[in-house]
């Protein structure tokens, strides 16, 4: 039996686990997790807390004593998100440890509804980072224009950053530019460089799942040919973006005071169409420090059946190039693409928030202790 996951770290892939939840953390899940299935590191977002909280009586105890301080929803959310994304960090931190800060991170969102509001974005990092009080931990904050001044400001005060919902190779660069522009602060600031760590979220089966879509409309031969092949060319395109930007002059002086790389993430990497494999958007996208943050279906599948066949990313950007261009050609515009994606991922997140919001709610008002 192979052990691919194990393959996969060895090939310099972080593997995380982009799923959370008080049963997986009370179960000993998370743990066994890290312990058998090289599982380094965690992501949530709001669509991941929404269901946890949703299922089971896990958070019974803890909203019956919010209801009975009769706090507001939106601090309940917090107050229950941040212990669990606590909890995991503490079970990470060996991890944290041994890697000398690079994995056992754990992730956790900025309210989606203040993706276009920068100033409100670094209140709600800052008041993140203070709430978990955990040195592995990330805040997430959305690579939106306004979340690209945020991803600065916080990157300078010290607090290490997981920016995410990033689509477009034009708004990766100016993601990268972001961070360095955040260490030159830190630096400025006299905060020690090696203590800041930051992955970058570059999405990828929902490119294809829009992509798809719009070529299966045509349903033309020539534009058929082209189906799944967008997302992982993408991602390699932004793979090399990031050998450019860190092998700049600028990035050597910055990692001379002794700040690290961030390291490209991919996101969004459960197949969502049957005709392909299961394990496409790992084995496709293996190279030196990365992280795939898997959900677990993905993660079990790459156990089971993952083919690792060494860097699959190095060495193809003129044939992931050529796979964008036809696209174009075929009429298929990138630029309307990934601002759709963009737009549609704000959305899906604050409808997420905002079902959190609901169902936190109703089970205030269940829990609530009676009067008297």
């Amino acid at each position: 039996m192979t052990d691919a996951l194990k393959r996969l770290s060895d090939e310099g892939v972080a593997v995380w686990l982009d799923d959370l939840s008080r049963k997986r953390i009370t179960s000993g899940n998370l743990a066994e997790l890290i312990d058998q299935q090289h599982v380094v590191g965690v992501t949530t977002n709001p669509t991941i807390f929404q269901k946890a909280i949703s299922q089971g009586d896990g958070y019974d105890q803890q909203v019956s004593d919010l209801a009975a301080r009769k706090v507001s929803v939106e601090e309940a959310i917090r107050m229950i998100t941040t212990a669990d994304v606590r909890d995991a960090a503490d079970i990470l931190r060996p991890v944290f440890d041994a890697t000398d800060g690079q994995d056992g991170r754990v992730s956790i969102e900025v309210d989606p509804r203040l993706a276009h509001n920068t100033k409100a974005t670094v209140a709600e990092a800052k008041q993140l980072a203070w709430l978990v009080d955990r040195p592995n931990t990330l805040i997430k904050i959305p690579a939106t224009q306004a979340g690209l001044q945020a991803i600065t400001e916080v990157i300078g005060l010290g607090i290490s950053v997981n920016v995410t919902l990033i689509f477009s190779l034009e708004r990766y660069r100016l993601v990268m530019d972001a961070y360095l522009s955040g260490l030159e602060k830190a630096r400025e600031r006299g905060l020690d460089l090696s203590k800041i760590r930051s992955v970058a979220s570059f999405f990828v089966s929902r490119v294809d799942t829009e992509i798809d879509r719009r070529i299966d409309e045509m349903g033309t031969d020539e534009a058929k040919a082209l189906r799944g092949k967008a997302g992982v060319a993408n991602a390699r395109l932004a793979y090399q973006a990031y050998e450019e930007v860190f092998s700049s002059d600028r990035w050597n002086a910055l990692e001379n005071a002794g700040a690290h790389k961030q390291r490209p993430l991919w996101a969004s990497t459960g197949v969502k169409d049957p005709a392909y494999k299961d394990t496409m958007y790992v084995e496709e996208l293996v190279a030196p420090n990365t992280v795939n943050t898997m959900p677990e279906a993905t993660l079990e599948a790459t156990d089971d059946h993952g083919e690792i066949r060494g860097d699959a990313i190095t060495g193809t950007y003129a044939e992931a190039r050529a796979d964008l261009d036809a696209l174009e050609k075929i009429g298929i515009s990138y630029d309307e693409v990934v601002q759709v994606l963009e737009d549609e991922g704000v959305d899906k997140f604050e409808t997420s928030w905002n079902d959190l919001l609901k169902s936190t709610q109703a089970e205030l008002e269940r829990l609530a202790p009676s009067e008297g």
